[in-house]
């Protein structure tokens, strides 16, 4: 892979497309040209080609080691993002006149029951909304049907900043469903806990247009419903993610990505290194009476970090100034307000202590 050299770009909070790691850029602008050898860059490969069934096989391997997935899962690169996800899990999982299980605690886990309740009956075993979607539920606090045909949660909430945790138990024979977008591999994972898990690539792992989708093999036809080639897991596990043209460049894209997590050891180097980035910036706001993060403490996010300063106009003061001094994308979602600082797995340290001093002198400045 690509050396890294010291660069002029700026500390990127964006929430994603989100930022990725410095080697893998560097090394995408080698294979664009050419890569590995052939004279012909990334862009213009067959999918049905050799270099790509190299591209896609090293993709899945690393996949799997980074989270010791066995043979008894499938690997798939889709499209359509976590939202198509939204109706293919019921469409593949959930057999007609069936139902199945949501916990609420935010707007993309709330969009996923409006889907799902196209194909079936979704209910809410547990919401977060009457407090604003600042906290995740207990374990004790969700109440599951021991015959849902599988139960959907979502592992980090990208607007309002919070995050599970700990892995939720669904009742025994129950499929444990995750949309984990925004913080799949931040920390070490047992996949075996999981029916699916499944995440767009564009916020944690790569950029967009492939999402990842891990699926236990005796679900792929779980549901029984006779659907289109397009819309079967099934069918993508057969066809090796490839039922049509797949999205060469995303998933080339993941695979470095990929590599480059093992390259840092795995799973529980980057996890360490989560911790203390967020704990940087979490320190400043737990030690002020400027700052008010939107998240309950026990819920809070490692990834997506979101505050307020004591109005609107400083919150727009606070991002004009940081965008001055090199960092960008700091405006929180529209419905929500505030500041939102994100800090994937490939945001560096440096980053954040840059983030911490600026939000002391904005508070000694403003406050």
């Amino acid at each position: 892979m690509a050396t890294a050299t010291k660069t002029d770009r700026v500390f990127n909070f964006s929430a994603g497309p989100g930022v990725l790691p410095e080697t893998v850029l560097r090394q995408i602008q080698e294979d664009v040209w050419d890569i590995r050898g052939t004279g012909t860059g990334i862009l213009e490969h067959s999918h049905r080609g050799k270099l790509f069934d190299a591209v896609l096989e090293e993709a899945e391997d690393r996949c799997r080691r980074i989270a010791n997935i066995g043979d008894d899962y499938a690997v798939l690169f889709m499209t359509g993002g976590a939202t198509s996800q939204n109706h293919l899990i019921p469409m593949n999982l959930m057999p007609e006149g069936g139902s199945a299980d949501y916990a609420v605690t935010g707007k993309w886990a709330a969009d996923s029951v409006k889907t799902c309740e196209h194909f079936g009956t979704a209910r809410t075993s547990y919401t977060s909304k009457e407090t604003g979607y600042d906290r995740v539920p207990t374990q004790d606090q969700l109440k599951l049907d021991p015959k849902a045909a599988y139960f959907h949660y979502t592992s980090n909430n990208t607007i309002m900043g919070t995050q599970y945790h700990y892995v939720p138990e669904a009742p025994e024979g129950v499929p444990l469903v995750c949309d984990a977008s925004s913080d799949i591999f931040s920390e070490p994972i047992d996949i075996n806990k999981y029916g699916l898990l499944y995440a767009g690539a564009q916020k944690n792992i790569g950029p967009a247009g492939t999402t990842l989708v891990i699926v236990r093999k005796d679900l792929l036809e779980a549901s029984g419903r006779k659907l289109p080639a397009m819309l079967s897991y099934k069918v993508f596990a057969d066809k090796e993610s490839r039922p049509n043209t797949p999205p060469v460049f995303p998933i080339y894209a993941v695979g470095l990505v990929f590599q480059w997590i093992l390259d840092q050891g795995g799973l529980e180097p980057i996890a360490q290194r989560n911790k203390a980035k967020a704990k940087l910036i979490y320190d400043v706001i737990d030690g002020s009476s400027f700052y008010t993060g939107h998240a309950q403490p026990e819920s809070r996010s490692l990834m997506n970090l979101t505050f307020k300063t004591p109005n609107a106009e400083l919150d727009g003061k606070f991002c004009e100034l940081a965008g001055k001094e090199g960092m960008s994308t700091l405006k929180g979602y529209r419905t929500l307000g505030g500041v939102r600082a994100s800090i994937y797995n490939a945001f560096p340290v440096e980053g954040c202590e840059a983030m911490a001093s600026f939000m002391r002198e904005f508070e000694r400045t403003h406050g």
